[in-house]
């Protein structure tokens, strides 16, 4: 019955990212989500407290794609000519592109507008020749503690 429902071969989504970075797509972007609802009473019980989801990626195969979300003060202008988007774009559920509106972005969303078949209808701002660090707001942070949180032994009490 699982498999009926095309509940069987679902993929774990970290899995599904595994397997796009694996195939040179190094930076899964997902664009949209919804939950699956499972109406059947029998069916729900066989699955328990499992969720599915369906999920909508876009991947670039970039070779030139960084392993994390990189600050080189690089931005985009979405110019509205792609059909039916005059107003805005939405790269993934991140990137919300608002038309002629300067849009600050990471040195991989750069490329993979200006490297596909969306560069056409973006300006592009700068290079990567200057790096600022981890861009902020893509997930990570840096992990070291600083100096201001740090209790030292002559602050204990």
């Amino acid at each position: 019955v699982l498999y009926g429902e095309c509940l069987s071969g679902a993929l774990y989504w970290k899995d599904f990212e595994r397997l796009a970075r694996h195939a040179d797509f190094l930076d899964p972007r997902l664009v949209e989500d919804r939950p699956l609802e499972i109406t059947d009473p029998l069916l729900a019980a066989k699955i328990g407290d499992i969720q599915f989801f369906s999920a909508t990626y876009r991947l670039f195969k970039i070779a030139t794609l960084e392993d994390a979300c990189e600050d080189h003060g690089q931005a985009v202008i979405y110019h509205g000519t792609i059909d039916q988007l005059p107003h805005h774009f939405n790269l993934d559920k991140h990137h919300a592109i608002e038309t002629g509106r300067v849009f600050a972005v990471c040195g991989n969303t750069f490329r993979m507008l200006k490297e596909s078949r969306f560069a056409k209808h973006f300006d592009f701002i700068g290079d990567d020749s200057r790096h600022y660090g981890i861009f902020a707001g893509c997930g990570d942070i840096l992990p070291f503690g600083h100096p201001a949180n740090i209790i030292s032994d002559s602050n204990a009490a």
